[in-house]
């Protein structure tokens, strides 16, 4: 396996004080891959696979008997992800940019977890912050307008990916359009429409198809449906200043 990803599996995943026993055997169960962009990262339908990314992007997607796919997530540079097998569903992982990966038989990957609880540990915190952002995702599902949808879409992106350039949190997108409309129920005209509003409005910027930079993150959160419109134009500027740190970024979502 190359060094350089397993190197930086070992960095996000496996604790420091993970025994050389462990990190010997799962060197050895997992299975390095590289996969360019749009093409389907190739598992073994047979088993649940556990999927450490180590530079790249994916995104989860699964198909119904009509073909027709539904974006379930996306997965950045640092994730471990969960993909069924086959008799689960029709479940791809399909790269959005050149992608590295290590997968692990999910059964085979637990085994050797339940011999050391530091490796459980860290696998079960992973595991819970998934099922939030899961929850999350549902619940922005459930709003009644797109354009909640999308400033909360913008929030999670910003608290994932984004990067704090002083004046504002700027997003480098590799998913399209149609991907973030087809995880949000909505239409490619719709979120292009949404994303010209908020542009429009100066609270984003966009640079091409993938840079978006974030200005505003209290009105994004007052449009995410968050929290309640300020009273005056004056505690949007305000706000737009102090809110531009991650940690309030995190506070934002966890009032959704």
């Amino acid at each position: 396996m190359p060094k350089v990803s397993f190197e930086k599996f070992r960095r996000a995943v496996l604790a420091r004080s993970v025994s050389k026993d462990t990190d010997t055997r799962l060197s050895e169960i997992g299975i390095f891959q590289h996969a360019v962009r749009g093409e389907e990262v190739s598992l073994s339908g047979r088993t649940d696979q556990l999927v450490f990314l180590a530079e790249g992007s994916t995104k989860l997607v699964a198909s119904d008997a009509d073909d027709a796919e539904q974006v379930l997530a996306f997965h950045f540079a640092g994730d471990m992800i969960y993909v069924p097998r086959r008799n689960r569903g029709d479940f791809r992982l399909v790269a959005l940019a050149d992608c590295r990966i290590i997968s692990f038989s999910a059964n085979e990957f637990l085994d050797v977890a339940e011999q050391d609880p530091a490796v459980l540990r860290t696998i079960l915190t992973r595991t819970l912050m998934a099922l939030q952002r899961s929850r999350n995702k549902a619940i922005r599902m459930g709003r009644r307008s797109a354009q909640e949808r999308i400033a909360d879409f913008l929030l999670a992106m910003a608290d994932r990916i984004g990067n704090d350039e002083g004046n504002c949190i700027s997003l480098r997108l590799p998913m399209s359009r149609r991907d973030i409309g087809n995880s949000l129920g909505l239409t490619i005209e719709t979120v292009s429409r949404q994303f010209t509003e908020l542009r429009d409005q100066q609270i984003i910027a966009t640079s091409g198809r993938s840079i978006v930079r974030l200005y505003d993150l209290a009105e994004l959160a007052v449009r995410a449906g968050h929290t309640p419109p300020p009273q005056s134009k004056s505690e949007i500027c305000a706000g737009s200043k102090n809110d531009r740190q991650p940690l309030a970024i995190a506070a934002a979502e966890s009032g959704v």
